[in-house]
């Protein structure tokens, strides 16, 4: 297996997409290693290949302030951008420990920041009390937090920087907690809408046919989605 930060492959990926619904069957892309396929709440690999391949160029930087297993800055390598990863808990040596709400970086030097935090607490990531899988989705706790590390992110995006934030909706214990709703709402404060892409979720732990049966008898939704916003720093909506 090649590793990420060889030469782009070029025909090897798979074409751009070019619709708002992305289904990508696994997290990885053949002969690459681009994050770790086991990581909890892994991101996919095609997911920031597409992004990154969208809204920068050769030699931009592309920071991930919540790098888990590195695929952000994985995905950025094999396309010839540079890139800077950050987490609370660092799980590879070139992810710096740094929180996002506190990045250790100048002010406007950034063009693409692909953020992936927890969407609540139902996974432990981190000991660490300031980290957001600590805090459940339904308190307002943690919209603030999710606004503090969109505050800071906004900081470090050049004028025209994008960002790119995947979240997910809640289900648990009988209810249901619209956070890709309040996160945008949050977000809105701080930049202009560009896009949102429905990221379908694949390799999860309740994708089995166990949970698919609780599902049917006990009548709730599993969730079979994420979504990705895409928002521009400037004038907020």
């Amino acid at each position: 297996m090649r590793v990420a930060e060889g030469t782009p492959p070029g025909e090897t990926l798979p074409p751009a997409e070019t619709t708002t619904l992305w289904d990508f069957p696994r997290q990885g892309v053949d002969g690459w290693r681009i994050g770790d396929p086991a990581y909890p709440g892994v991101t996919p690999a095609l997911a920031c290949l597409n992004v990154i391949r969208r809204f920068t160029a050769k030699g931009d930087l592309v920071v991930d302030p919540m790098a888990g297993s590195g695929t952000t800055i994985d995905a950025a390598r094999v396309l010839g951008r540079r890139a800077l990863g950050f987490d609370l808990a660092p799980r590879r040596p070139d992810v710096l420990p740094a929180d996002a709400r506190a990045l250790p970086l100048p002010a406007g030097c950034v063009h693409l920041a692909v953020v992936d935090p927890p969407y609540s607490d139902n996974l432990r990531y981190s000991d660490d009390p300031r980290c957001l899988g600590r805090l459940p989705a339904p308190d307002p706790a943690y919209c603030d937090a999710v606004e503090e590390v969109a505050r800071e992110v906004r900081r470090v995006l050049r004028g025209d920087g994008i960002l790119a934030w995947i979240t997910s909706d809640e289900y648990r214990q009988h209810r249901f907690t619209p956070v890709g709703f309040r996160t945008y709402e949050r977000l809105l404060r701080h930049f202009a809408p560009v896009d949102v892409v429905c990221l379908a979720r694949r390799n999860d732990r309740s994708a089995t046919p166990m949970w698919q049966h609780r599902a049917r008898t006990r009548g709730f939704y599993l969730r079979g989605f994420k979504y990705l916003f895409l928002m521009r720093k400037g004038a907020a909506s």
